[in-house]
């Protein structure tokens, strides 16, 4: 399955929209990709499925890189 997080680089600061990035995870449930993530210094917003037609969307999207978890 793969996972799109939403998250700001710098966990002790306050959330701001405009600062918000994301990254595109491969991984076979939503704690492995918390798990992958915990040693980066990031604040996870929002960690989404892709699925589907969303998914072809985001393939098409010049910034759709994927990790591995």
């Amino acid at each position: 399955m793969i996972y799109k997080v939403y998250y700001q680089e710098n966990a002790n600061e306050v959330p701001v929209r405009e600062n918000t990035k994301s990254l595109y995870l491969e991984a076979s449930s939503e704690r492995e990709v918390r798990h992958y993530l915990k040693d980066r210094k990031i604040s996870i917003e929002y960690i989404q499925l892709l699925e589907g037609n969303y998914l072809e969307y985001e393939k098409n999207s010049p910034n759709f890189q994927l990790e591995n978890a």
